[in-house]
């Protein structure tokens, strides 16, 4: 649990503060970066519904894979060593989309950046339970809230850009943001290599990394199942915006290209305020129970709208589906928050992360096929509303604290 008194964030670990934020400002402009000039890249590369649904499906895809080894390949490498390559994979994964001439190379250049992002969503929570046990609701809300700043910028600049320059530049400037966040863990490791006592960064060897034996226990409990169940459904409605939002606002509403990526650029920035309260209350409350509900009320009002009314401030409905993902950062907290130990901690992340991705991988692929077998989007805004339900049955279970490790234990 985090200590009472906590310490000033900077006491001795403002490089760690510096470059888990960075990363988080990286970790979601791969994800965001292609539906907003799918337009664009049409004219070169052939991009019909099947193609976007298996480009949209990449990110969940690569982030549950990572997840799944991401813990394991962690205790042989150690944390910051394995982040530092997984920053160099974003980078070379946005080159290499920027590159490409045909669909394959698309597709790889996708997957290499988001099993790079992938890999950063895994060591995130465990790194700030290292560097920040005494500020886990803090350094989450920061990292949460930068993570929908990047997914903001990405979507609202990244058309105007490739407007100006060409899609191919637009897609590469996003690997020299990526650069930047590399710079703080290269130092990290290079104090480690210096100073293997340093307090600020202990020696990777003193951090438990889960045992295959504790990762195949945590499989077994209710909690860690009602924790990733929770951050499954909201990556199915996260994913099936960045994929097909834009394309659903043209048309049913009407807008442009350019107005439907600024509609999703709205989209993002409305999950700023969420990230930056949801952490703080998760952490305080012992019943984040009706946090849950306010994400499903949010998301199931947000699809009506759309279902019933799309022309009608079609940016309220867009708002309210955008106020949906608090349960993102909700469950980002709950990975450190129904841990009791680090072991605890790095394999419920794995774990969350893996059957989390791993379903919400199948939204964009199951919207293209409901808008390929009936024309339309009423079906899809139907699956929407029933998914989101589902996750309110599911968050009724976290009315009171419970921890991953009490359940396993249990005979």
């Amino acid at each position: 649990m985090p200590d009472p008194r906590p310490l000033p964030l900077w006491a001795g670990r403002t490089v760690a503060l510096l470059g888990i934020l960075l990363v988080a400002l990286n970790l979601r402009t791969a994800v965001a970066v292609i539906s907003p000039i799918v337009a664009e890249i049409n004219v070169d590369i052939r991009l019909d519904s099947v193609g976007l649904g298996i480009i949209g499906a990449v990110p969940p895809i690569a982030f549950a894979l990572s997840a799944l080894f991401g813990a394991l390949i962690a205790r042989r490498t150690g944390l910051e060593r394995l982040l530092a390559l997984a920053i160099v994979a974003m980078i070379v994964g946005q080159l290499l989309r920027s590159a490409a001439t045909n669909f394959a190379v698309l597709l790889i250049g996708s997957l290499i950046a988001m099993i790079g992002a992938g890999i950063g969503n895994v060591l995130l929570p465990p790194l700030v339970k290292r560097y920040f046990p005494d500020r886990i609701g803090l350094m989450t809300s920061l990292y949460a809230t930068l993570l929908a700043i990047g997914t903001a910028v990405t979507a609202a600049l990244t058309a105007p850009i490739a407007n100006s320059v060409g899609w191919r530049t637009s897609l590469a400037v996003w690997s020299i943001m990526a650069l930047t966040a590399l710079v703080p863990w290269v130092t990290i490791l290079l104090r480690h290599r210096r100073d293997r006592a340093a307090v600020a960064a202990d020696e990777v060897s003193d951090l438990e990394e889960p045992s295959a034996d504790a990762i195949g226990r945590i499989w077994r409990s209710k909690t860690a199942w009602t924790v990733a169940i929770v951050f499954a459904l909201s990556a199915f409605h996260v994913y099936v915006a960045f994929a097909w939002l834009p394309q659903l606002l043209v048309d049913i509403v009407g807008v442009s290209h350019v107005q439907a990526g600024g509609l999703l650029a709205l989209y993002s920035i409305v999950g700023l305020p969420s990230a930056l309260v949801v952490p703080l209350l998760t952490a305080r409350l012992k019943n984040v129970g009706w946090v849950i509900q306010s994400g499903v009320a949010a998301f199931v009002l947000g699809y009506l709208g759309l279902l019933l009314l799309p022309t009608v401030l079609p940016w309220l409905w867009v708002v309210l589906i955008g106020a949906g993902p608090l349960l993102f950062p909700a469950a980002l907290t709950l990975i450190n928050l129904r841990t009791r130990t680090h072991e605890g901690s790095v394999a419920l992340s794995g774990f969350v992360q893996t059957v989390g991705y791993g379903i919400g991988a199948l939204g964009p692929l199951l919207v293209a096929m409901l808008r390929g077998l009936t024309g339309g989007w009423t079906a899809v805004l139907i699956l929407l509303i029933v998914t989101a339900l589902l996750c309110a049955v599911v968050g009724a279970r976290l009315t009171k604290p419970t921890f991953v490790e009490d359940d396993v234990a249990r005979p």
